[in-house]
């Protein structure tokens, strides 16, 4: 039976006419007669070509589901993957959605805390109510404790279920949500120092309103980037 490695296997993507396999527990599948894997994407998230043990693992099906398709081959494990630490591997099987929800689960926050800020923001610019300008900062408060929170649970993730691969979203992601963490917090010291910065607007205060609405286009990179790692777009 041949031994596929990592690399080998990403050929076998489903795409331009390549068949359709998937790796799992060291096991290779052929699952090209599944309509489920059409165009070698699963359930719009996962992709064929790679080691899906992982994901399988956190899936609602049962992974005799597997058995159905024919077993094409094994899977070489690369050389400098380092084996799970024995206590990371018991947490692992007592909560297996710590395997893929961590970071799903907490990113949600950051993301709705970035974007509050702004929309607090442009409501006391428009109606002149000291309230809304509090609740913006309120937001930002939450939005860096749950920045910080995000970056934890997605290295944790990153390293997990991608092995740390230099994959293009997160090489976009990470860098742009450590910016997003030194704005909010210098938003964040400048507001807390300086209480009336934008009452009214003038001068500092206008630079004060570019950081606070910038938030906006550094969040949505970020969320739309870490979308396409859970839900691929398909190709055509």
């Amino acid at each position: 039976m041949k031994e596929f490695d990592p690399a080998e296997l990403e050929k076998f993507n489903g795409e331009n006419g390549n068949p359709t396999y998937i790796g799992h527990g060291g096991k290779v599948y052929d699952v090209s007669a599944s309509k489920l894997w059409r165009k070698g994407v699963h359930m719009k998230r996962h992709r064929a070509g790679q080691d899906l043990t992982t994901d399988i693992q956190a899936a609602p099906h049962e992974i005799d589901v597997l058995e159905r398709y024919p077993q094409v081959g094994t899977l070489k494990k690369e050389l400098q993957e380092q084996p799970m630490p024995a206590v990371l591997v018991w947490l692992l099987k007592k909560f297996p959605f710590l395997r893929r929800h961590p970071h799903p689960m907490t990113v949600h926050f950051p993301i709705v805390l970035a974007f509050s800020p702004p929309v607090f923001t442009f409501i006391y610019l428009i109606t002149g109510i000291p309230s809304f300008e509090i609740t913006a900062l309120h937001c930002l408060a939450g939005g860096i404790l749950f920045t910080i929170v995000g970056i934890a649970t997605g290295l944790y993730t990153w390293w997990l279920n991608y092995m740390a691969r230099p994959l293009t979203a997160v090489k976009i992601k990470l860098p742009l949500t450590l910016s997003l963490l030194v704005t909010e917090i210098v938003i964040f010291t400048w507001r807390t120092a300086v209480p009336d910065i934008i009452a009214p607007v003038r001068g500092a205060g206008f630079v004060y309103l570019i950081l606070v609405f910038a938030l906006v286009p550094m969040i949505t990179v970020i969320g739309w980037y870490g979308a396409s790692m859970t839900f691929p777009i398909e190709k055509e």
